[in-house]
């Protein structure tokens, strides 16, 4: 009997959970795909690496969010039951609370385990893989981004002007500049030209025009008539190089233990760069993986305090303002206390014991609360 009733509270929980937990999820992917669309109309790239990049995407938001809903999730269940006399059966069948709680903080820890999945396993690779989309795509839509009497800069290295563009694709008193390097430049203008691709790549045909090349302050200047500008040979502006969140877990380790103990252990890394500068942003991130989800048991702790008091106590309500706000509070200071526990090792270790240290604490007074009630 015991077991099934758990289980119908469990049942409602996860539920509750999942219905919430995409319900936000969409909502922020929805936003965030909305502010993606800069990839398409500035940057040039084709909708396929659009949609790729804003699908791989959504584990992140999902783990962003998740201890929030888990919280809100197990605080709106427990209240319910305790508004529908729910909670009376566990009373009635000889659960104490405090072996409620136990139950509820160990069902908890089957989140917490999911979190720590989807932080150092799923969210990496799959944010790695988006990169990669980037990394590997053609400028695709440079007929929508070259506009007339507007500077285009969007690909590295070139700027593109154009004074008139008709209908039928084709522009007019075009300048191009290529910055080939830092001591060799090139200036394009031609009167006449028009984009066309072959064998997926942009040719920018010219016609009637002056070449200015620009080495070591010597120019020279060659006329044309006809000449032919490959565009697909130029990057994207858009950033290639894997960010910290997109390296793998066991990389961002051994990278911290190669920068303590001065020896060499990981393979060399061509994305991460390994160096005493960037030590605090990958403890940062490390802690943001493993850390922030050890948070998930306090959650269900603190929300377990709804059942130390019944609806009937004139103070109930205020009980549940006062547990709600505590519920924020500590997911709040569990995010900003990432930037201080990274300053030393003594506030990385110290703050690495704050949660276990709270969720002790914590416990005893539920259980001293729950027997005087």
């Amino acid at each position: 009997m015991k077991k099934k009733i758990f289980r119908k509270i469990i049942f409602d929980i996860n539920n509750f959970f999942l219905i919430i937990l995409l319900s936000v999820g969409s909502i922020v992917w929805v936003i965030q795909a909305v502010n993606f669309l800069d990839y398409v109309a500035e940057d040039g790239h084709g909708f396929y690496i659009y949609f790729y990049y804003t699908i791989l995407n959504f584990p992140k938001i999902i783990s962003a969010v998740l201890p929030f809903v888990f919280f809100v999730s197990l605080f709106y269940i427990l209240a319910q039951y305790e508004k529908s006399n729910e909670l009376l059966i566990f009373w009635t069948n000889g659960i104490t609370k405090e072996n409620f709680t136990k139950n509820i903080i160990k069902f908890s820890i089957i989140y917490l385990i999911v979190q720590i999945l989807l932080t150092t396993i799923i969210v990496p690779k799959s944010q790695n893989l988006a990169r990669s989309f980037i990394r590997t795509s053609t400028i695709d839509f440079f007929p929508s981004l070259l506009k007339e009497k507007k500077f285009i800069d969007t690909v590295e290295n070139l700027t593109i002007f154009i004074g008139k563009k008709n209908n039928k694709g084709e522009m007019f008193n075009i300048f191009l500049k290529d910055e080939i390097d830092t001591k060799k430049s090139q200036i394009i203008y031609a009167k006449k030209g028009i984009l066309t691709s072959s064998e997926n790549s942009n040719f920018l045909i010219l016609n009637y025009g002056k070449i200015i090349n620009i080495e070591d302050n010597k120019t020279i200047a060659l006329d044309f008539e006809e000449t032919r500008v490959n565009l697909s040979k130029y990057t994207t502006k858009t950033t290639t190089w894997p960010k910290i969140q997109e390296h793998e877990t066991y990389a961002l380790i051994s990278c911290i233990v190669n920068t303590l103990s001065q020896q060499k252990i990981m393979k060399e890394n061509l994305y991460l760069r390994c160096t005493p500068d960037f030590y605090k942003e990958v403890v940062q991130e490390l802690l943001k993986r493993i850390y922030l989800p050890s948070y998930l048991p306090l959650l269900s702790l603190i929300a377990c305090f709804l059942i130390i008091k019944s609806k009937e106590n004139r103070s109930y309500t205020k009980l549940k303002f006062i547990l709600f706000g505590m519920g924020i509070a500590i997911i709040i200071f569990s995010k900003l206390s990432i930037k201080f526990a990274s300053i030393n090792q003594l506030a990385f270790l110290t703050f690495l014991l704050i949660p276990f240290l709270i969720f002790y604490f914590t416990f005893n007074i539920f259980k001293t609360r729950s027997k005087k009630i």
